[in-house]
């Protein structure tokens, strides 16, 4: 099961990222006294009781601005509250119940998602008196916490867990379609793949910037009979009030949200561009997910080209990509048709690939044979050891080595076994993963 996402929303200047920053446990959000200071939606995976989720910070609303940014920050988190699976939100009982508040309120109620109301700014009992007045608003108890100094953080996140989506425990089955999601930065061409795919027009496809509004799921089927489930995501509607960094927030949150759910991620880069920032951020969340990858070139009918391109290009594709030197590169034309019909067998191979199991003899012949040509690393007078290895998991293929101490482990080495495992049982195109256990002689 996914992780679940918790959307912070509120009006300007109620505390929101103070505590979202001690939720992830470092200052990510910054903080000031000022309304209106976090301007983009920031997010972080956090845990309570077993329980992981992602909480995602969110700028001021206030409904009744017609300031540039603040209406910027208004769509904003009307997008975070579209995604999640729970909103917390956000009052100031220093402040009292505002009509702000009353508006917010009014427009949660309309989302039909659980909302939690959380009173911040409790910091000492005397203050208690004052949540009484926000039963006023309909959505439930109040909960009393004071983000400065952590109090009420116990019994808030237990009420969030448990609004959460109940997990089945059910695997999905063989015949289930693979989930496919197209990502990219606003205007790559994430539409034009989509309806080329699937050989009509299923999604509208403009030059203007982030015409798709929603995720749009489109079952289809191969000529092989392989099921497919197509994700089709992008920012929102580029408007004059709208800069383009704005757009590429929207991009990311809603590229979360199809990520967390596909099997394979066809990150999509406009050949003119090159790799960008934000291509590199959201290939990142595709990484950090564990999630099967094939990184599409688009556009490349548009690049002037001579013997040597390709490779050339691939290669800088992944040098601005290191962490994800793993993926294969399809250069393609959404437009005119150019290779389209490679990217299908491409994710089939690499959903296949993700989903790979290795016996732990042959695994741990091949640990072996790992250590023999590249001795474990040695610090101070002490050698890493690497008793035995076995695979505990896939999409992505997670193995458990059993070691005599975790901290022996260097990354350089960690790094090696990595690529020694992908040259022996090619994983192209899933990350995998290697946990480490302590296992005393």
């Amino acid at each position: 099961m996914s992780k679940p996402l918790v959307a912070i929303v509120g009006r300007p200047n109620v505390g929101k990222s103070t505590f979202f920053n001690k939720m992830a446990g470092k200052r990510i959000s910054i903080v000031e006294d000022t309304p209106g200071v976090t301007r983009d939606r920031v997010h972080a995976d956090v845990e309570w009781l077993g329980h992981s989720f992602t909480l995602i910070d969110t700028g001021g609303i206030d409904p009744k601005s017609d300031d540039e940014l603040l209406s910027q920050m208004r769509a904003q988190a009307q997008v975070a509250m579209d995604l999640a699976d729970v909103i917390c939100f956000f009052t100031d009982a220093r402040d009292g119940l505002t009509d702000d508040d009353r508006d917010v309120a009014n427009l949660l109620r309309r989302t039909g998602k659980p909302v939690l109301l959380v009173v911040n700014k409790i910091d000492y009992m005397g203050l208690n008196d004052q949540m009484y007045e926000f039963y006023e608003l309909g959505l439930g108890d109040p909960i009393g916490i004071s983000s400065v100094n952590m109090l009420g953080f116990g019994d808030l996140l237990d009420e969030i867990i448990r609004l959460f989506p109940e997990d089945t425990g059910e695997a999905a089955d063989e015949s289930s379609p693979i989930q496919v999601a197209i990502v990219g930065r606003p205007n790559v061409g994430k539409s034009s793949l989509t309806n080329r795919l699937l050989g009509q027009e299923r999604t509208m496809v403009s030059d203007i910037p982030g015409t798709t509004r929603d995720a749009i799921d489109t079952p289809y089927t191969a000529e092989d009979g392989t099921s497919y489930n197509i994700i089709d995501t992008a920012g929102m509607r580029r408007k004059r009030s709208v800069e383009d960094e704005s757009l590429e927030h929207f991009s990311v949150l809603r590229s979360v949200a199809a990520i967390r759910r596909c099997d394979v991620a066809l990150l999509l880069i406009n050949a003119e561009d090159g790799v960008t920032e934000q291509d590199t951020k959201i290939a990142g969340l595709i990484h950090e997910e564990g999630k099967g990858v094939v990184i599409i070139v688009n556009k490349w009918d548009l690049i002037e080209k001579e013997t040597g391109t390709f490779e050339k290009y691939q290669k800088e594709v992944l040098s601005a990509l290191k962490f994800m030197d793993y993926a294969p590169v399809l250069c393609i034309s959404a437009k005119s048709g150019q290779r389209v019909n490679t990217v299908f067998q491409t994710v089939k191979a690499v959903y296949e690939t993700s989903c790979r199991r290795i016996t732990t003899g042959v695994l741990n012949d091949v640990l072996n044979d790992a250590m023999n040509a590249l001795q474990p690393p040695i610090q101070g007078t002490r050698r890493l050891k690497i008793y035995y290895a076995t695979q505990c998991d896939i999409q992505p293929p997670t193995f458990v080595l059993f070691v005599n101490d975790e901290t022996l482990m260097v990354f350089s080495y960690e790094r090696y076994l990595e690529n020694y495992f992908r040259k022996t049982f090619d994983f192209t195109g899933t990350p995998i993963r290697f946990i480490l256990r302590e296992r005393k002689k």
